[in-house]
Parts: structure tokens; sequence; C-alpha cells
């Protein structure tokens, strides 16, 4: 039998952890809208191109069964809007709470565990970005088939530094070590102050933790149940009382609020490595393709110029001019960016939002979240775009008793039938036929029409067509804010 033949009977189910809020690549990334479903590193969101990516495996002939996605609550429409656009389709389980990426994968062992017999998880971040797919993939069928033949127990991708990184974690490996195309594992190393780093780098055994781990499900449910064992208690009971809201899988929110948060590599990777009998084997693949986890502006900066890097180190991304400007990014979205004189910067402008900072500093735009968030600054966690299941809305001016916004319904969507108590809706449709239903009457509207919603009313608004309605709406009252929504049926389980 071949290796091929071997892997061909080998049930592999990749887990996209899809959680985290990229507060680092502020103004872009926020928490109602974070880095993995953004468009960073090509035509696609990060997260899309996770997916995506997993298309190369099947050049190596591995049986890949539908991945599991484990995300927030917050996002599982976010999610839904983005497998649709790649027509995708997935396992969805739902944290009402974050806890970290041990709880997360102990989730999608349990998914796993009720469907196959001991299936070989593939676990992948959905926010990193990969320059060769299919080396990749490559790279990974080969993990696989170690994991699959109990060569080791697990296998993680490293990166050969380029750089002393303190964001990243490190993977030590035995100097003396290269079997069967994989380093044996010393131990695990979190993120290092810098004279750490510098000595990590000089050093050839020394790689960056990509965070990708390939491991049998049982496994995983052995080791965390050893290693810690609340979490896996605690999971369990929350699995066990889930409830089946398809498209999507909720653990049960008490039980699961409950649990601890830890991550994957304190939970069991370096657990296993310190274990006393030493009877674990970890082993690590080389990723050998361009790798980033995207974490800072600097680690846009440094991937985007692969591509689009001007003779002067400088990456334009939008409407820029640079004059004596070397080694800046810029990311304009709405307008106009110009630049002189200026060197190492980054500088990233949004519709409600303008960071300017060096790129020494990258690693530190998380202290303005923070910042925004004490002072309860709406720009820390949402955008004046905001998604919801039936499209999107936009704020575009507002003043003291009226608001406007830009609404796009999809095709065939309806917003909730609703009412408001503190203000009146003017609608004008400017692209597609809306239909509109206000208390006992329905009328359809096309471009160029509008109509009135008074305080009140109880009213839907419906986009019957084939192609998105786009419309303006002008909010009047006392109180303007999004609470101010009393939802009488929903289409999507909202209160």
């Amino acid at each position: 039998m071949t290796v091929y033949e071997k892997q061909a009977t080998t049930v592999v189910v990749p887990v996209i952890l899809c959680g985290g809020s990229g507060t680092r690549l502020w103004p872009l990334s926020r928490e109602s809208y974070p880095k993995q479903f953004l468009k960073l590193a090509g035509e696609h969101s990060l997260f899309q191109q996770t997916l995506l990516r997993l298309k190369s495996l099947a050049q190596n002939e591995l049986k890949v069964e539908k991945p599991i996605i484990v995300t927030n609550e917050a996002h599982r429409f976010l999610v839904l809007d983005q497998l649709h656009q790649i027509d995708h389709s997935a396992t969805i389980i739902l944290e009402p709470v974050a806890k970290n990426t041990a709880p997360s994968l102990t989730l999608a062992a349990l998914q796993t565990s009720e469907l196959y017999d001991n299936a070989v998880l593939i676990v992948l971040p959905a926010d990193h970005a990969i320059s060769d797919d299919q080396d990749f993939c490559a790279t990974v069928a080969t993990a696989i088939s170690s994991v699959s033949a109990d060569d080791i127990e697990i296998a993680t991708l490293g990166v050969t530094p380029s750089y002393a990184e303190t964001g990243y974690g490190y993977i030590e490996c035995r100097t003396d070590s290269f079997e069967h195309s994989y380093h044996k594992i010393t131990r695990f190393v979190e993120k290092p102050n810098l004279e750490l780093a510098k000595q990590y780098i000089a050093q050839s055994n020394f790689y960056w933790n990509s965070g990708v781990f390939i491991v049998k499900s049982q496994f995983w449910l052995t080791a965390i149940e050893k290693f810690d064992n609340d979490i896996y208690a605690g999971v369990s009971s929350a699995w066990q009382s889930k409830k089946l809201d398809m498209p999507f899988i909720r653990p049960n929110t008490e039980l699961f609020t409950a649990i601890a948060s830890n991550s994957i590599d304190y939970a069991v990777i370096e657990p296993c490595t310190t274990s006393i009998d030493n009877r674990y084997q970890l082993g690590m693949f080389e990723l050998t393709t361009a790798w980033s986890d995207l974490g800072t502006w600097q680690a846009v900066s440094d991937y985007q110029k692969m591509d689009n890097a001007s003779t002067d180190d400088n990456v334009w991304l939008g409407d820029v001019i640079g004059i004596d400007t070397s080694n800046c990014y810029v990311h304009a979205e709405q307008r106009l960016v110009s630049l002189l004189g200026v060197d190492d910067l980054i500088v990233v402008d949004t519709d409600d939002a303008l960071l300017i900072a060096h790129k020494s500093h990258s690693q530190d735009v998380k202290k303005i979240v923070n910042q925004l968030n004490e002072d309860k600054r709406v720009e820390a966690n949402t955008h004046r775009k905001v998604y919801r299941p039936w499209g999107w809305y936009q704020s575009i001016d507002e003043c003291e008793r009226f608001k406007v916004k830009r609404i796009c319904v999809q095709p065939k969507a309806s917003l909730s039938l609703q009412k408001h108590h503190h203000r009146a809706e003017h609608w004008v449709v400017v692209k597609g036929t809306a239909e509109v239903l206000c208390d006992d009457q329905t009328m359809l509207l096309s471009e160029n029409q509008s109509t009135y919603i008074p305080l009140g009313a109880v009213h839907r608004l419906s986009n019957p067509g084939s192609i998105p309605l786009e419309m303006i709406e002008v909010q009047s009252g006392s109180y303007l804010e999004e609470d101010d929504i009393i939802r009488l049926e929903d289409n999507y389980g909202r209160g």
C-alpha cells in the first residue's frame, strides 16, 4: 500500500477557529467585524481563503469531510454570508462567549467523535495569510500521514523566522532529529521579549509557531481530559445540553460560560512536551511558503510588500500620493491620502477613524482600542457600516433629532417585523424594488419612490427582487439608537 492509498482511507476533518477581535488592526478590524472577515491579502477574506485553501488537499488524495467552524455567536451571520459568497458549506458551532482555543477545539472534537471513528483534525486559525496553497496542503498531507500512522500524536507547522518577532510563539526542536520529514519538538515558547527573540533566531532549531495543528480527535479528547479536566468536563456538559438551530449548533450557554479560558498550547501541547513519562511524540513540519498571522499593521505591510511594494518600499492601497516618502503603509478607504517627507509610518483611513502610527509601535495599536473602550467610544467596536443577516446599513450623517442611513437589503431577504417608540422614518428607494408593510397596508416601491413610516407603526421592509435593494433612510425623533427596535417577528431568531 502506498502512502497516498493509506491517506485515502483516513477521514480528515478541518476545524476552523474563527474567533478573536484583531484589536491590533484597528480601525479596520473591530469587534463587530474582526480581521478574519477582512480582505487583507487578496480578493477573498482571510476566513474565505482558509476554506478555499483546503481544496488543494484533494490533490493529495485525502478524504476531506465538511469543515467545522467554531465562531462567536455575534459573528454567525457574517460566517453564513461569507460561506454563501464562495458557495461553501460547513458545520457551525457557536460559542456564547470567547474562551480561547482549547474549549473551541474540544467542541469540534466532540462533534467529530459523533460522526467519525477517530478522524484526523486539521486545526486552522481563520485569520492567517499563506502565499502558496498547494505547498501548504502538501505539508499538511505529510503531517496527516504521520499522525494517521501513529508515528506522532500531534503535528504542527513551523515557519523559519526571518526576524526577531515578539508577537509569535516559538517552537524549539531537537538539533539531532529529522525523522520522517519532521523535527521532534523539545518545547513550545510563548511570545518572548525582544532579547529572547533575537537569541532564538540566531539558532537554527527555533521556528515560529504557525498555530496549525494536526491531531486525532480521540487523542485530543483524551489529552484535554488528562491535562485540563475542568475544561474537558465543562465543555462535555455544555455539549451534551446543546441546542440544534440549523445551521447552527449551540452549546449550553450557562455551562459554557462557566468554563475557564485556555489555549491549545497551554492546555495540552506544552504539557505533552513536559510530561514526566515522556510518552508523547510531537512533530514539527516546516512550512516553506510565505506565511503571516497578519497580527499587526507591520505584518500586513511586510506581507503585502511581496506584491504591492513600490521602489521606495511603500505599500499604497486606495487613493494615495506619496512624495519623498519611504517604507510607509497606507490603506485609504474613503478619500485621497497624501504623504510628504515621512518614513516608516502606518496610515489607515476609514470613514469614521484615522490611524497614524510609527511602524515600531505596530504592536501597541490595541492600547488605542483600550482607551476608546474606557471612553465608551463606539469606534472601538463598530464601523459606520454595520452588517446584518439581511444585508447592511451605513450611517451617513446625524445630529440632534435626525439620522441618515444608507440601507442595502439582499435579494429575497427581509428585516424583522418591528416598531419604534421614539422615531419615525422616511424611506427613499435608489436601486431595486422594496416591498413595504406598514400597519395593514402593503406596497411596492421602485427607484425614486418613497414612503413614510409613522412613529409606533408596525412595519417590515423586504426585497422581493433578484438584485440588492438600496435605500436612503431618514430617521427623526427624540431617541435614535438601535435599541429602539421592538421586534414582533424575525426570520433570524433575534429577540
